[in-house]
């Protein structure tokens, strides 16, 4: 069985699954999905530092995640067939963007362990150790 391939919407299912998270709408209306005030996840509008390379034309549909750290940011980027970029308005940002274009490159489970991983690098160190214990993870555990 072919594992099901992610979903937009999934992303405002899984953001919303996780504990003490509240939305945001930005000027334009796009959700910003936050821990604690902190933004972990969120739509951007269309910028001037991400734009098809083709026809100059800014992405209307970039998702931006918080990811742990400059080596994880690394590890999703470094691949250019990655869905996964970067632009250097982020550079020394624990960030990661990504096209909703192209989220379905992702598995269900991928996106849904980068929305935990995006969670637990904003939310408070009690938040953070509450809901690991919860899923059965040590506070020192994967993450």
């Amino acid at each position: 069985m072919r594992p099901r391939r992610a979903r937009v919407e999934d992303v405002h299912e899984l953001a919303l699954a996780m504990p003490h998270v509240t939305v945001e709408h930005g000027v334009h209306g796009k959700p910003v999905y936050q821990v604690g005030r902190k933004s972990f996840v969120f739509f951007r509008t269309p910028r001037p530092d991400a734009v098809d390379p083709q026809t100059g034309e800014r992405y209307p549909d970039v998702i931006m995640f918080w990811v742990p750290s400059e080596g994880d940011k690394a590890a999703l980027v470094q691949d250019p067939g990655s869905p996964f970029f970067t632009t250097p308005h982020f550079d020394g940002h624990p960030s990661v963007l990504l096209r909703a274009s192209r989220i379905g490159e992702l598995t269900h489970q991928e996106l849904k362990e980068l929305i935990e991983d995006a969670w637990l690098s904003r939310a408070s160190p009690r938040r953070r150790a509450a809901w690991l214990a919860a899923m059965g993870d040590p506070p020192t555990g994967r993450r």
